[in-house]
């Protein structure tokens, strides 16, 4: 194996798993061992399988790595939020959120390393996108806030939402993938219930999540159903434009019966009135939804500002006149860059490859 790279052993199914094994002559059954020590453990190094002899781990070592995560830097603000600054096998760097509220524990996960949308109020959206993160990448984000859960605040992770670094829809695949490793009883056995994934709309993957039948929960970043304001704010609406999205999520809950959350920003002086207002309500009467009013984090430059609160509070009036539930969400983690649209790495620790 001199001058060979080692596979990582997480890229194994179990079937894969089980045929090296056999292929080395041992039993078939250390399989699930090791992929219970990977997956349901959660273990980071070979030494410590201790129902696994020596040899054998000696083995292991010798054919593969762990590429686990490590957490290189964490931040904690005011208001109890944690941000994570997660070193990847190749030195990139991705940020991952632990948000704590009196009834539940939240992580926000990333899912690329950067972003390639271009969303003009968001600050991940400065970075270029380098790379898709593997399932394994993903997977040991969650496991890190669940372990900072237990340690700071004694409580379990209680939710998971897709809404930290990148599109999680663009890296399909994967995101599947690490939720099946989360949601799974060989894994951290989590209600898929309790996982949203959170898109800008990329209207043929919301199809692609229908047809695959997929149990968590869609949240859909809308911030204006008028396609003009839409598009001066979020480029992928000229390609997939408000017509389209709303046919996606019409498709989206025939197959699957679940309303859909909008998250939702207002700005002072771009879609802070009532034809905006009505304009969301309108949208929402699609399918069964509910919105998310999300508090605005400035990203230094200025061009966007919170709007006042008489406006949300103009929303909010809109929305219930309609019948929709309309949530005000107040950002945590702002004086730490933890909170939405303020993941871009601050601390320089990003490196390109």
């Amino acid at each position: 194996m001199s001058g060979e790279i080692k596979k990582d052993i997480r890229k194994l199914s179990l079937a894969e798993l089980e045929e090296f094994f056999l292929s080395v002559g041992d039993k078939k059954f250390r399989a699930k061992q090791v992929y219970d020590w990977l997956w349901n453990k959660k273990l980071k190094n070979f030494e410590e399988m201790t129902n696994i002899s020596k040899a054998t781990r000696e083995m292991l070592e010798h054919h593969f790595v762990i590429n686990h995560i490590r957490v290189d830097q964490m931040q904690r603000s005011e208001d109890g939020t944690i941000k994570n600054a997660v070193m990847l096998y190749d030195g990139k760097i991705v940020e991952s959120v632990l948000i704590p509220t009196p009834k539940r524990i939240t992580a926000c996960v990333s899912s690329q390393v950067g972003c390639s949308l271009d969303c003009n109020f968001c600050a991940t959206a400065r970075l270029k996108r380098m790379r898709n993160l593997h399932p394994d990448e993903i997977f040991d984000q969650v496991v890190a806030i669940m372990e900072e859960a237990k340690i700071y605040f004694d409580r379990p992770l209680t939710n998971i939402v897709f809404m930290g670094m990148g599109e999680p829809l663009l890296n399909y695949a994967n995101l599947l993938e690490a939720i099946d490793k989360i949601t799974s009883p060989e894994g951290l056995g989590m209600s898929p219930k309790r996982i949203t994934v959170s898109t800008v709309g990329v209207c043929k993957m919301i199809r692609k999540l229908a047809d695959d039948e997929v149990k968590f929960n869609l949240a859909v970043s809308l911030h204006s159903a008028i396609n003009e304001t839409r598009s001066r704010l979020m480029p992928i609406n000229d390609t997939n434009p408000l017509e389209e999205l709303a046919e996606a999520l019409k498709y989206w809950y025939a197959k699957t019966k679940r309303k859909v959350t909008y998250e939702y920003v207002v700005w002072k002086g771009i879609n802070d009135d009532e034809p905006h207002a009505l304009a969301l309500a309108k949208f929402c009467q699609i399918i069964p939804s509910k919105v998310n009013l999300i508090q605005y984090n400035p990203i230094d430059d200025g061009e966007f500002q919170q709007a006042d609160p008489e406006k949300i509070s103009l929303y909010v009036s809109v929305l219930e006149s309609f019948g929709i539930v309309a949530k005000v969400r107040k950002s945590r983690g702002q004086d730490i860059d933890a909170a939405c649209g303020q993941l871009a790495n601050k601390n320089d620790l990003i490196t390109e490859g």
